[in-house]
């Protein structure tokens, strides 16, 4: 690895099998990949950053066709390990617009097998920035050390860190999403909260403003929260705080928007935008993902997303 990295990515890969039908009338299932951590670094990827991916992969007939897919958008995958564990699996179905169904399959898959041994101290030295979330901390007591070694390494060497805890009640439980985020809270620069499942869940508080004061006095000096209930985006920093709305409400599927913005947020911030901006920006990034069917698949470009910034704040 001799080029410096915007973004590295610590987390899960996953086959992703799509359909526009109930499961029960489906024929034919669509092939991609999909991820959480994954979703973030390759939506970065897509506007411009230099991204690489730390994760476990498995040798199955899968591993080619991710490592191609990977290495054809241009994502870094020197981090990335090889290990007997199967590759992954959810499957999606997408029968209305209001109507989803999703079967994960993601017990003792490759990416469990993460560990503090794939944590290379140079290769997170050549980034700016280090993002990783609570779905990973999720997979194994291992990952999840793996995060926090991540974490306090950056920290430790003024690297930048991010993290989303993304809490799922179908993926870990509320004491364990609660104890993954308070292991590496005080390693944390970025963070992003969704108010429906993280913040409630998580901190046990319902009001923005008392959130963000809350996570400031933790240390964590960049928040952004992710609402539905407002159709927007609360970001505070250095004592301010402001709210941008959704660039749309106008979904086809929201799966993996929370991640997109994650990592349209990270690409702007490592170009030259401020953290206000960076909401602005990522928000569009996110609302164009929505827009269409699929989670990765549908990542907008970044000419896609740039013209529309600049035609919006001209």
């Amino acid at each position: 690895m001799n080029d410096k990295l915007d973004i590295l990515a610590i987390g899960e890969s996953l086959i992703e099998l799509s359909a526009n039908a109930k499961m029960s009338e489906s024929a034919c299932l669509y092939k991609y990949y999909g991820g959480d951590a994954l979703a973030t670094a390759i939506s970065a990827l897509r506007m411009g950053s230099k991204v690489g991916f730390i994760s476990c992969v498995g040798n199955d007939p899968f591993k080619d066709y991710l490592i191609e897919s990977w290495e054809k958008e241009g994502l870094d995958v020197s981090g990335i390990r090889f290990v007997n564990e199967p590759n992954g699996l959810y499957i999606i179905s997408r029968p209305a617009l209001n109507e989803k169904e999703v079967v994960h399959y993601r017990k003792k898959i490759a990416p469990s097998k993460l560990s503090v041994d794939d944590i290379n101290e140079d290769y997170i030295k050549y980034a700016d920035v280090i993002y990783a979330s609570g779905v990973t901390q999720s997979l194994s007591p291992s990952a999840g050390e793996a995060v926090e070694y991540a974490f306090k390494f950056a920290k430790e060497n003024a690297i930048t860190t991010a993290y989303d805890p993304n809490y799922y009640s179908t993926l870990t439980t509320v004491d364990d999403a609660r104890e993954a985020f308070f292991r590496v809270c005080e390693y944390v620069d970025i963070l992003f909260m969704n108010t429906k499942h993280d913040t409630i869940n998580i901190l046990e508080i319902d009001s923005y403003e008392n959130i963000i004061k809350k996570l400031w006095d933790m240390g964590i000096s960049t928040v952004v929260l992710k609402s539905s209930e407002e159709k927007g985006y609360f970001t505070g920093y250095n004592g301010n705080i402001t709210f941008t709305n959704f660039y749309t409400t106008d979904y086809v599927d929201t799966t993996c928007s929370g991640d997109t913005f994650n990592g349209g947020y990270l690409h702007a911030l490592t170009h030259g935008f401020t953290e206000f901006e960076a909401t602005k920006f990522a928000s569009i990034v996110a609302g164009l993902q929505a827009k269409e069917i699929g989670a990765i698949k549908s990542i907008p470009t970044k000419e896609q997303v740039y013209s529309i910034y600049r035609c919006n704040n001209d």
